[in-house]
């Protein structure tokens, strides 16, 4: 790496680990220098690159993270990229495994309500709850007709988590129902990685780069 390179990663990470919680400085210049790599072969075709595309991000969370929802994957995609504009930045990258891979409680309820918010309008529906429910249990169910035993399921979640009684969650019946009952957080299908997926990524991307 030029000491140029070197050095604009080394402002870009003290810029960035000043609004990030949960990573030191060094720990965010491993993961500019991650996601540097991952973008290499995109910027060395000579396009212009704006950051990680939906195809990209789904393949590190699918190899990465064992995860195998398209729907709750795009989920993922939506809850990093923050701006909207399909590509996931070294910034909304940085921000987002901050909350993926350390959040507190209070962050990781609002970034799975996000995920399961399929359409962006600020509520959980019963018609969300059934495609997430149906993609997440169906290779689960032996029954002839699943869709029923889906219904169900989603009319008995609706009824615990439901605080307001309006047939769909709100963040705060959300927040509510999963601060009683912290299983609740992955209700409608993994988008979290588990401890093991944590532990072997941190290691990788936070060892000394004269090491690799």
């Amino acid at each position: 790496m030029s000491s140029l390179n070197r050095k604009l990663i080394q402002n870009l990470a003290e810029t960035i680990s000043k609004q990030v919680k949960h990573f030191n400085k060094t720990e965010v210049e491993c993961l500019i220098r991650l996601f540097n790599g991952l973008m290499g072969d995109v910027a060395a075709s000579g396009r212009a690159v704006h950051g990680l595309d939906r195809g990209r991000f789904r393949s590190i969370l699918h190899n990465t993270f064992g995860m195998t929802d398209d729907m709750l994957m795009d989920g993922v995609f939506r809850a990093f990229d923050k701006d909207n504009d399909s590509f996931v930045s070294v910034r909304e990258w940085t921000e987002g495994l901050s909350v993926f891979l350390r959040g507190t409680l209070a962050e990781k309820i609002k970034y799975c309500f996000d995920v399961y918010d399929l359409n962006g309008d600020g509520f959980i529906s019963r018609e969300e709850m059934f495609h997430m429910l149906k993609n997440s249990l169906i290779r689960q169910l032996t029954e002839e007709d699943p869709d029923e035993g889906i219904k169900d399921l989603v009319e008995i979640t609706v009824k615990k988590m439901d605080h307001d009684h309006d047939g769909r969650l709100s963040f705060i019946d959300f927040e509510k129902a999963v601060k009683e009952e912290n299983l609740l957080l992955e209700a409608f299908g993994t988008c979290l990685p588990d401890a093991k997926s944590i532990l072997v990524f941190e290691q990788q991307a936070f060892q000394d780069p004269s090491e690799r």
